[in-house]
């Protein structure tokens, strides 16, 4: 069937129409310039730290300006592409111009997800947690699946990923681990993976070959800034050292390098161990207790909020995803409902999909509450 191109090419206008308007580019335009000059500064690298984040914010402001203004570009140089195929009658260019639709199409649903994500720590970076949960070995073994599909994820979009702490389990997989994405957005993109996931096979743990359930469960935090004023009292915070676990054979395992800090009046326990020193490993420990005292204050907030619309808020994270792979192959979102049936690809990192479905279904029900 013929590609009807000015009605595509008309919907994508008013779709890109919709984005800059939510985008508020005079607003973004305003801040780039303002921080372009504080970044002219012949004093900035005074404070390492401070001209490292400016300079991160500019960076992160002035590429997301970049998409939104040259999305008009390309969907202009579509519709001329269209009109020379067209006007040349040339099959090749209007294959060409097939393409580039199905990728403007792309980017521009891309872009509607970015502007989806304005909540109060989305545009940060990500600290990731993992958890095997019910189900033995084969929900270790799940857990370790779940971290691989997040970092390859990560590696396909060329994020940096920092891994603090694997706690791995006796027979295989991993008791937990935590891990940061460093990338704009990177907290309200993976946000929606929080609670529980659930996988179904055959077990290759089992010699009778039986089919096993098995679940994990993911935490994602954001990142903490200088602006958050999180202060830990250091009277608050107990200090315990201990020898790196691993698989064996890595210098770390040598020496009491790794961390446990535990927050003595919250009771939250973080550790850390894959860095080389027991000072790198404490710091680690501690932006990630930060972040999670942080996601505390947050939820205290809401409660508080739940509480005067007198609603009875749960956790909208649990029970979010199962991983069908015995008697048939499927992964399916069970908030969202969407489905995929290349369970291998999905835990090969290509999981957009669910990101996407998961950020509209999000957006929809803070509307509908």
């Amino acid at each position: 069937m013929a590609i009807d191109f000015p009605v595509e090419i008309s919907a994508l206008r008013s779709k890109y129409a919709s984005i800059r308007e939510v985008s508020d580019l005079d607003r973004l335009r305003g801040e780039v310039a303002e921080l372009s000059e504080q970044a002219a500064a012949p004093d900035l690298w005074d404070d390492v730290e401070k001209a490292q984040a400016l300079t991160s914010r500019l960076s992160t402001l002035q590429a997301e300006l970049d998409r939104v203004e040259k999305m008009g570009s390309r969907i202009d140089d579509l519709e001329v592409l269209v009109e020379l195929a067209e006007g040349e009658d040339d099959a090749d260019t209007l294959a060409e111009a097939e393409r580039e639709l199905s990728g403007v199409r792309k980017a521009l649903d891309d872009l509607e997800i970015r502007t989806l994500l304005s909540g109060e720590y989305d545009a940060r970076e990500a600290l990731v947690t993992i958890r095997s949960e019910a189900g033995g070995v084969d929900a270790a073994d799940f857990a370790e699946m779940l971290m691989r599909m997040y970092l390859r994820w990560s590696e396909r979009r060329g994020y940096k990923t920092e891994v603090y702490d694997t706690s791995y389990a006796e027979e295989a997989g991993i008791k937990s681990a935590t891990f940061k994405v460093a990338a704009p957005y990177a907290y309200g993109t993976l946000s929606v993976e929080q609670g529980t996931h659930r996988l179904v096979r055959i077990s290759p743990f089992d010699n009778q070959g039986r089919r096993q359930t098995s679940f994990a469960g993911v935490e994602v935090l954001p990142v903490v800034e200088e602006t958050d004023h999180i202060d830990i009292p250091e009277n608050d915070v107990r200090v315990d050292v201990y020898r790196s676990s691993g698989p064996g054979g890595q210098s770390v395992n040598t020496t009491d390098s790794a961390v446990r800090l535990t927050h003595i009046p919250t009771g939250i326990v973080v550790t850390c161990q894959n860095e080389k020193s027991q000072l790198q490993n404490k710091a680690a420990a501690l932006r990630v207790l930060q972040a999670k005292l942080l996601e505390k204050a947050r939820q205290d907030r809401q409660a508080e909020l739940d509480a005067l619309k007198g609603e009875d808020s749960g956790s909208w994270g649990n029970q979010m995803r199962s991983y069908v792979l015995q008697p048939y192959k499927m992964v399916k979102d069970l908030r969202t409902s969407h489905e995929v049936g290349n369970a291998d690809a999905v835990f090969d990192g290509d999981i957009d999909g669910f990101l996407s479905s998961g950020i509209r279904w999000r957006r929809q029900a803070e509307h509908a509450g």
